[in-house]
């Protein structure tokens, strides 16, 4: 083929690539529900902690901090922000202490304001009540409250929206001042958000903090004050913002490193450029087949891992690339490279295909990505990318430098009895470090600076929210009967907070009472003519007229004869969410939460839950639980792909002695990555467990190739070459990886650059056979021409 029509096969290629690429950028979306990377629950707790992380109440707060400025500016900014974010859509409720208006209760739920306000539970609607009530209206209408309470007083003289609206705001808020809540030393103004998008929707989040930044923007004006963001919504676009930075460098320094280092390998323009070929191919493989079989559930994770894991395939064009010589077409060359190169992608593929069965959606994400990338990878160096090289090129064995290396290499003892050595205190140092082995808790991959997290904590304790650790649950046969028990809890929770054992508490109760206590309190509301006589009465000495009252006999006697309000008539109104967060609905059971804020006697809180058939949760030891759940899988998993890759490596080889020393420096490998990583202290998590399949992965290609190169001495030296590229290349990328601030990106950088040094140097000491008069196995000749279809076949 000639120079011109290889350019031009080229070329199409590249043009293939691009209409995929163009055809994913419209299909393919991606999902930020971490939920996905979590196993199935297996217990309530579990349960409950990832329907909680992700839709509960805790995820969805936002804890904002005004500064800088003198208290009124900060106050009278609070104010402007309060009602910008209240108009917008994205929040659910926003509060800072300021007095709360009619549009706590929607227009259609105003009539139960009397079943849902515990005023009649002490105070019948009578006479003597009614005439202190307008009595106090009186008042109010000569304060500087008239503006608030003259919209409500025809229909609600009681005022009892008001009542309940202001008791609907955090059970234990900071002081006032100017209207606006503050922290204790007065120096900060406080707004606690509520937003509309779970806490694990990252773009949902990433507008409302954009919306809140905008707000205060325009509420600052020319003052110096400063916003300060914290919660679950803030870390997470903190977390997106760093991610994309770090790999934007990363990225970077990846490539321009990787296009340097390919041309002084192999001193051509072209080889860069044709080794992106199949890297690309197995990409957009990957993704394509992603989009075919989740759809848009794919995850984020998935991709920036997966592109991770299929940096092994970059060694198959590397290692075709090094064997390439004068005299030698480059479809016999392939085919001579072609029995290693194969064996190598079944058994890492065999490897991915054993998490398809982890019960994770993420790692099955993540075992398809990986699976479909690598045999991409390979078929494309096997059956396309000999058609597009020169077959003119010089041979690596006789470059000078490379010779010289090889003759140093030669004189380095070969280990015998060492290995064993190193294997036993290997174990020694996994078997005794005295730190502990595993790491259980999820919030110590948070790449969340630690400042920011204490100062989270600090606002919480500020504004009373709730804690995110502990949780009291009630189970129930249905919502009523849980809404009922919490009801039952309450008087208890009231003697807690009394005895300083919790600062405050939320209920969905504390919302939407059960439906017994809403027709108790029907019962109580007086008939609309005995209600008109109670009213004529306490009207006879006010200032007010008769008829000015007729909305407030009409609201309540809807009230008196209304069904019960259920969580579901709550849809489309702020008290939906609020009553959903702490309500959780199954097929045939449900579940009542109760929030604790400024928990400080654990023990006395668990002897109440325990004595009113509820339970207190441990967030920390669920989700330390599920952890430790999701391991076992990952382990399953492991042990069923080492037996895989060993019966895959036993087919190929047929040898006992072949195969051990294509395993053993994988092995040994394997073990000096536990004995470094523990002896520095580290506690494993589940990221080094899948890094260290990568690191085998990538060691069992090493071992394979120098094996596969017999003992011929030129062969060897190109093995060599191609292997040195291969190492230099993927220890470049996860280097960079270890220096990440992120705790995942460095547990699989640091796992995976040891790897690699380990496997390097092991492969060439055990798998490498010594030299011989014996050459290589090459194919027997028939059709050199790299035109010939038989070669190609």
């Amino acid at each position: 083929m000639s120079a011109r029509a290889r350019l031009g096969w080229a070329l199409a290629w590249l043009g293939l690539l691009l209409a995929a690429g163009a055809w994913l950028s419209q299909s393919l979306t991606f999902s930020g529900d971490l939920r996905r990377f979590l196993p199935d629950a297996r217990t309530p707790e579990q349960k409950l902690l990832i329907d909680e992380l992700g839709e509960g109440p805790g995820s969805r707060l936002l804890l904002l901090a005004l500064s800088g400025a003198d208290v009124e500016t900060l106050a009278a900014q609070s104010l402007a922000m309060r009602d910008a974010l209240a108009m917008d859509a994205r929040f659910v409720f926003v509060a800072n202490g300021a007095s709360v208006g009619l549009e706590a209760i929607p227009e259609r739920l105003r009539p139960y304001r009397y079943l849902l306000s515990p005023t009649l539970d002490t105070q019948p609607l009578d006479e003597e009540f009614l005439r202190g009530e307008l009595d106090a209206r009186v008042q109010d209408l000569g304060s500087p409250a008239a503006d608030l309470v003259e919209p409500l007083l025809a229909s609600d003289p009681t005022l009892e929206m008001l009542k309940l609206a202001e008791a609907w705001l955090p059970a234990h808020a900071p002081q006032i001042l100017h209207e606006a809540w503050f922290d204790r030393a007065g120096e900060q103004a406080l707004l606690l958000v509520e937003t509309r998008a779970a806490g694990f929707d990252p773009d949902g989040q990433r507008e409302a903090v954009d919306a809140v930044g905008a707000a205060f923007a325009a509420a600052r004006g020319d003052a110096s004050s400063v916003l300060e963001i914290s919660g679950p919504g803030a870390f997470a676009d903190e977390i997106g913002t760093r991610t994309a930075r770090e790999a934007r460098w990363i990225g970077t320094v990846d490539s321009i490193g990787l296009i340097l280092l390919l041309l002084v390998a192999y001193r051509s323009w072209k080889i860069p450029l044709l080794g992106v070929l199949p890297l690309a191919s197995a990409g957009l493989a990957g993704l394509i087949t992603l989009v075919l079989l989740f759809g848009d559930r794919v995850h984020g994770i998935t991709i920036a891992f997966g592109f991770t894991l299929i940096g092994v395939v970059q060694d198959y064009p590397i290692h075709f690339f090094s064997h390439q010589r004068a005299g030698l077409s480059p479809w016999r060359s392939v085919r001579a490279l072609w029995p290693a190169l194969a064996t190598g992608v079944v058994a890492t593929c065999i490897a991915y295909l054993t998490f398809l069965f982890s019960g994770v959606d993420g790692l099955r994400q993540l075992a398809v990505f990986t699976i479909v990338a690598l045999a991409t990878a390979a078929l494309c160096t096997r059956y396309a990318l000999p058609g597009l090289i020169d077959p003119g090129r010089r041979d690596i064995a006789h470059s000078p430098r490379l010779q010289a290396l090889w003759q140093w290499i030669e004189r380095l003892p070969r280990p015998r009895g060492s290995l064993l050595l190193v294997a036993l205190a290997s174990l020694a140092v996994v078997a005794f470090s005295p730190s502990a082995f595993w790491q259980n808790d999820l919030s110590r991959l948070t790449p969340v600076p630690e400042p920011l997290l204490q100062r989270d904590a600090q606002l919480r304790e500020e504004l009373g929210a709730p804690d995110v650790r502990y949780v009291l649950t009630l189970q129930a046969a249905d919502a009523q009967a849980a809404l009922a028990g919490s009801e039952r809890l309450r008087p208890a929770l009231d003697e807690l907070v009394a005895q300083g054992a919790i600062d405050g508490y939320d209920l969905a109760a504390r919302y939407l009472p059960s439906a017994a206590v809403q027709r108790a309190r029907q019962q109580a509301l007086p008939a609309p003519d005995a209600l008109r006589e109670a009213l004529d009465a306490a009207l006879a000495d006010s200032p007010f007229r008769g008829d000015v009252f007729e909305d407030f006999v009409a609201d309540v006697a809807a009230a008196r004869t209304a069904p019960p309000l259920q969580p579901r008539d709550l849809d489309g109104s702020p008290l939906a969410t609020s009553v959903a967060g702490l309500l959780i609905e199954g097929e045939r059971h449900a579940t009542a939460l109760v929030s604790l804020s400024g928990l400080q006697d654990v023990a006395a809180v668990a002897r109440v839950a325990e004595a009113h058939d509820a339970r207190l949760l441990d967030m920390k030891q669920a989700s330390e639980s599920l952890v430790a759940d999701y391991r076992t899988r990952v382990l399953g998993a492991l042990a069923l792909a080492a037996l895989a890759l060993v019966a895959t490596v036993w087919i190929a080889l047929r040898a006992p002695g072949r195969v051990a020393r294509v395993l053993l420096p994988m092995a040994l490998t394997t073990l000096l990555v536990l004995a470094v990583l523990r002896g520095s202290g580290v506690e494993l998590n589940l990221f080094h467990l899948v890094s260290l399949i990568l690191a085998a992965g990538l060691g069992l290609d090493y071992a394979l190739f120098f094996e596969h190169a017999g003992e011929d001495r030129d062969d060897q030296l190109r093995t060599l070459h191609a292997v040195i590229v291969c190492s230099l290349m993927t220890l470049l990328v996860f280097s960079l990886l270890a220096l990440s601030s992120i705790p995942v990106l460095r547990a699989i950088g640091s796992t995976v650059a040891l790897g690699v040094l380990f496997n390097f140097v092991l492969a060439l000491l055990v798998a490498r056979a010594p030299v011989g008069a014996v050459p290589a196995e090459i194919p027997p000749p028939g059709g050199e021409s790299a035109a010939s279809g038989r070669d190609r076949g």
